[in-house]
């Protein structure tokens, strides 16, 4: 009786035993089914979406190749300023289709488009000169009202430039920039600069050679380009499109816009709102915060610019001189909260 009794216990744990291995087996391989289900499914979505992203691709090179031969086409023929004005809103459009696309563009077919919109505005800027020749006549008086106004200010008691807004000759302003759709301010030191938002409304704004100024932009520009400026502070209303800055350096940038590209610049300041990602090319010293700037009427501004309020990407940079991956550019960084100060 004993030993049946021993030997009926072991039967026993193995047979309970047994049936609990039984349970867990079917368990672990549903588990086990489950996660490769989910991996095939991954990899399934990760096909489709690099389909998808190579389609997008695909369409954007085919848009962007025909509407650039469309802009050349026009450029090239644009003898009359309807052509180039067409031209001007194709490129225009053509700006907008990249802004569209960055998010899903390689590096470098982006670099390569910008690079050639950058060469179409720059030609769009001679011919709109070249057929421009006549306005030339119409700044004989405007010439000496800014002899007789720069008499005016060397009289006794007048105060110095430096404490005063600042704004050159309507002729220097033309010849420099080129176009009645183009304005800014060039070749000044230490001044302090104001254009108001009727001056500003959608054109395009050129600052260049400028050293110690402040420069306020009240309204809503289409672009904005800086260049050449040294220890200069610019405050900027929305951009409708892009913004760019050139051989900067010890400089405060302010500004909202959809495009921020900043190329060979170095120890700037940028408190920025941009809806796609920033670029950064041969800089150092670059230190970003949000836009933070206001003055009465930005809201209507923002209305007119069509940019989202809502979506800032301001600390998304790619650094086209930095390609490692999980690893910090050294050439940019986030401006601490107790330094974002404007002065």
């Amino acid at each position: 009786m004993e030993i049946g009794s021993m030997s009926a216990a072991p039967v026993g744990n193995g047979v309970v035993g047994s049936q609990r291995d039984l349970s867990l087996v079917p368990e672990r391989l549903q588990r086990r089914e489950q996660e490769r289900q989910l991996e095939v499914e991954k990899r399934k979505q990760k096909r489709q979406d690099q389909e998808v992203e190579e389609e997008k691709s695909d369409f954007f090179a085919a848009a962007f190749s025909r509407e650039r031969a469309a802009v050349e086409e026009l450029l090239e023929s644009g003898e009359s300023a309807e052509r180039l004005e067409e031209a001007a809103a194709r490129l225009q459009g053509l700006q907008k289709l990249l802004n569209d696309s960055v998010l899903f563009l390689a590096a470098y077919d982006l670099r390569q488009a910008q690079e050639a919109l950058g060469r179409l505005q720059a030609a769009l800027a001679e011919r709109r000169q070249e057929l421009q020749p006549k306005k030339r006549f119409a700044f004989k008086t405007r010439r000496k009202d800014a002899a007789s106004a720069s008499k005016r200010d060397a009289a006794p008691g007048a105060p110095s430039p430096g404490n005063i807004l600042a704004s050159p000759p309507p002729l220097k302003e033309a010849e420099a920039l080129g176009s009645s759709c183009v304005c800014g301010f060039s070749n000044l030191e230490s001044q302090i600069l104001e254009k108001r938002t009727e001056e500003l409304h959608q054109r395009d704004v050129l600052l260049t050679e400028l050293s110690n100024c402040t420069i306020k932009l009240y309204g809503n520009p289409n672009t904005l380009r800086l260049s050449n400026a040294r220890n200069c502070t610019v405050f900027c209303g929305p951009v409708s499109t892009s913004v760019f800055l050139e051989n900067c350096s010890g400089c405060v940038l302010t500004v909202a816009c959809q495009q921020l590209r900043v190329h060979s610049t170095r120890d700037t300041r940028i408190f920025l709102q941009v809806t796609s990602r920033a670029i950064v090319e041969d800089c150092s010293g670059i230190r970003l915060a949000p836009y933070t700037w206001s003055y009465p009427g930005i809201d209507k501004d923002f209305e007119d610019s069509g940019l989202d309020r809502n979506k800032n990407n301001w600390k998304d940079i790619d650094d086209f001189n930095w390609l490692a991956q999980g690893v910090a550019s050294p050439n940019w960084s986030i401006l601490p909260e107790e330094e974002r100060m404007i002065h």
